[in-house]
């Protein structure tokens, strides 16, 4: 959003913000930061969220196409999605946010205090106002979704590896993927590896300023009952509150450290009191915590398309804190690229060519 580098000079110099920078990246990540930078005009914000808009506005039925008709479908539920604030100052700090939704035509819902006790009842009395976005699916179990998927795929007559690919080139008709010990040959590639995908591009001709926003999770046990119905995002504190099959995932964070830094846990832990303080029946106990590496790229769109070496090499990554949100439509439209079909979402916007 416009502003944003004035916010995150103010957040660099919190040490409880929710952003941070490894000082032995900061160089590293500097060119990336100053095009985030440029992104941040306000024409370039107002292209960017309407060409997200237009993969975001397609996430559920994708996600209804992919898992309609199969056991899968039980691990979505339909719902919607919180924001609370404490005051009515930090309220005011989404009106340029709400603004921009209202262009698009994003609909949300403004609350009370009452409003949010009377969706939420066991969240402490300290929100003055919040944010209602319906019209959303939740995945309950994340893994769970994953791994089914995969096996329906097999069961379709799909087949599963893994293989650890360090180089990626083009020999004869085919496309070769190979590490020291093994190679395997093709005749179309997906990279669709995440933050790990710009090695690999870089390989096929696309020299792309993906970079990684460092995410990280708690999980807390489950308790009898329901503490909550829906995700619930703290607006002032900045973290996520997301009730799932297996206990209460407790989300935050962007830390800008590369794929190979060790995780740096301090921050996402010292949130369990504010977690209390929030929802004061919780079992603020850690059940297991982690961090996952966001891919992102400084216009926050996906690279959805083909190759500059070859045609035959797809690109589908890039997807930043939406990845779960915009897999189903991803694979779809890259399904209609292989098969030959014109997507019916026009991908400019997304070119692999743009940088």
């Amino acid at each position: 959003m416009p502003g944003i580098a004035i916010d995150a000079l103010r957040m660099l110099s919190n040490s409880k913000a929710p952003l941070s920078i490894k000082p032995a990246y900061f160089h590293k990540i500097l060119p990336w930061l100053l095009r985030f930078v440029l992104e941040s005009r306000r024409s370039r914000v107002e292209s960017n969220a309407r060409n997200l808009y237009a993969l975001t506005n397609r996430a559920v039925e994708a996600w209804h196409v992919l898992t309609d008709g199969t056991d899968l479908s039980g691990l979505l539920e339909d719902g919607d999605w919180l924001k609370v604030y404490e005051s009515e100052q930090s309220f005011a700090s989404t009106n340029n946010a709400r603004a921009l939704m209202d262009e698009i035509g994003t609909p949300y819902q403004l609350l009370t205090a009452g409003d949010i006790q009377d969706l939420e009842p066991q969240l402490a009395p300290i929100f003055e106002r919040g944010i209602l976005l319906d019209d959303t699916l939740r995945v309950v179990n994340p893994q769970k979704m994953v791994q089914g998927m995969v096996d329906l795929f097999v069961r379709n007559g799909g087949s599963y590896r893994t293989f650890d690919v360090q180089t990626i080139d083009i020999v004869g008709d085919n496309i070769e993927l190979k590490n020291p010990n093994d190679s395997l040959s093709t005749q179309k590639v997906l990279i669709a590896a995440g933050a790990w995908s710009g090695s690999l591009a870089k390989q096929m001709g696309n020299r792309l300023p993906l970079d990684t926003e460092r995410g990280y999770h708690i999980m807390l046990p489950p308790v009898n009952g329901k503490l909550l119905s829906r995700p619930v995002m703290s607006g002032d504190a900045a973290f996520v509150l997301s009730p799932m099959e297996t206990g209460l995932r407790v989300t935050s964070q962007v830390e800008f450290a590369g794929l190979d830094a060790a995780p740096d846990y301090r921050h996402i832990r010292s949130l369990l009191p504010e977690v209390s303080r929030m929802l004061p029946g919780v079992d603020a106990m850690e059940d297991s915590v982690w961090m996952g590496c966001r891919p992102s790229l400084p216009d926050s769109l996906p690279v959805l398309g083909r190759a500059a070496r070859s045609e035959n090499v797809l690109y589908a990554f890039g997807h930043q804190h939406l990845g779960m949100t915009l897999g189903p439509i991803t694979g779809l439209i890259i399904a209609d690229l292989v098969a030959g079909r014109k997507p019916d979402i026009d991908l400019t916007p997304y070119r692999p060519s743009r940088y």
